[in-house]
């Protein structure tokens, strides 16, 4: 069964799936969304078509190029280049401005890129508009600082609230393994509360490539607290951009200062970060004057988790697998015997653990998506918005609506 993943704008399958259930005309949805009604079909168009691969993140490269550059430039480029192999497209510029060959950095830069020179992967632009939550705990962003600096192979363990800036944690731990990481969360949930999401890298122990789903025990562990789970995309530090800062602000205290690489040093860094340390980004103010504790508290063995009433849930087996129609679906041996709530979509299945969509199903080709990001985007949401492409976010729970299957993919009881 073949399986692949990929980036779905949150807004789009909302929208998608609300004009699906024909609840609002579709006049009355592309107002509501903030988009055109061309816009409106050309999205419901491609999803009826292709599922969430239609609504996906496409390239916007135009099908043409009548000002592509000439080849002998593209030429002249690649000789400078070979000369400089260490160069980038600013240094190429100027040595080729010197000699009469005046092209644009951006201009530069996609001919290497065309000519397999430089990898897109490894540029990092800026965030091109900062974004905030609208309140403390709402969400945390949670990275390891880098080794540098410190004594062990592995930096201490960063928690932030985006809202504040306040630092919840800041603690040396062992290693990436889940049983260190999972008692330093712990103790900040039992001290601080739960947020309502957490913002992370594709990186151990939250994420596994390893794992049909991507998704780990660790992950799992606060999906069941009711955290949503934001995944950054990869190579994109400026998505986590607070927590980024965070750990430059760290490191420099670290090689200016040179203190006792020890817990208690962080934690006297962690009090003055928090109380003292003015922030620019909050005029001046210290992250304690904004941020308040989580009335949302840690439970160690939380319930089993609630679907709405009359979902349809199924549980998935040892083997991590669903039976849907007498077809085996892979999903992740993670959540073996856990519930899951199936959203009917035209052909297509959405699977929800939890408040978070894992995958989607294609009862016609049986093909399966791996959802390992959602771009929070909507017209009255303060969404991430990290670089041209945004953060991430998780899907809401989406209405349900029927679908024809075989006889025995019938609807369980809650």
């Amino acid at each position: 069964m073949a399986w692949r993943t990929m980036e779905v704008r949150e807004q789009r399958v909302k929208f998608v799936v609300a004009a699906e259930r024909k609840e609002k005309s579709l006049q009355m949805l592309c107002a509501e969304f903030g988009i055109s009604r061309p816009t409106g079909y050309l999205w419901l168009k491609r999803y009826r078509v292709e599922g969430l691969a239609g609504i996906s993140e496409q390239s916007r490269r135009p099908g043409t190029s009548p000002a592509k550059t000439p080849e002998q430039l593209e030429e002249r480029v690649k000789r400078t280049r070979a000369q400089y192999p260490e160069w980038g497209a600013r240094k190429l510029r100027k040595v080729l401005g010197d000699e009469g060959v005046h092209l644009t950095a951006s201009t530069i830069h996609r001919i290497l890129l065309r000519q397999g020179l430089v990898r897109e992967e490894d540029r990092h632009a800026s965030a091109v508009k900062r974004f905030e939550k609208s309140r403390a705990n709402e969400l945390w962003q949670m990275d390891f600082k880098g080794p540098k600096g410190w004594t062990h192979p592995t930096g201490p363990l960063v928690v932030l609230d985006d809202y504040s800036r306040y630092l919840i944690a800041l603690e040396a731990v062992s290693g990436t393994q889940t049983v260190p990481v999972k008692e330093c969360l712990e103790r900040a949930f039992q001290r601080c509360g739960l947020p309502e999401g957490m913002l992370m890298d594709h990186g151990v122990p939250w994420w596994s490539t390893q794992s049909p789903s991507g998704r780990t025990s660790l992950a799992l562990w606060l999906m069941r607290q009711g955290i949503r789970l934001y995944f950054s995309r990869i190579r994109h530090p400026q998505t986590q951009g607070k927590v980024e800062r965070l750990n430059k602000s760290l490191g420099q205290a670290l090689a200016r200062r040179n203190p006792p690489k020890t817990q208690a040093w962080l934690d006297e860094y962690r009090w003055e970060y928090n109380q003292v340390r003015p922030h620019e980004a909050l005029g001046m103010l210290t992250p304690v004057t904004r941020w308040e504790s989580s009335l949302r508290r840690y439970e160690q063995n939380p319930p089993r988790w609630e679907y709405p009433q009359g979902a349809w849930v199924l549980k998935i087996d040892c083997q991590g697998k669903l039976d849907i129609g007498g077809h085996k679906w892979k999903v992740s041996r993670a959540l073996a015997g856990e519930f899951v709530r199936i959203e009917e979509v035209q052909q297509r299945l959405l699977v929800y653990y939890c408040n978070s969509v894992m995958r989607e199903l294609n009862c016609t080709t049986h093909s399966s998506t791996i959802v390992n990001r959602w771009i929070e985007q909507g017209p009255k949401s303060n969404g991430i918005q990290g670089g041209k492409d945004g953060g991430s976010a998780a899907l809401e729970n989406a209405p349900r609506f029927p679908l024809s299957l075989p006889a025995a993919a019938e609807k369980s009881p809650q």
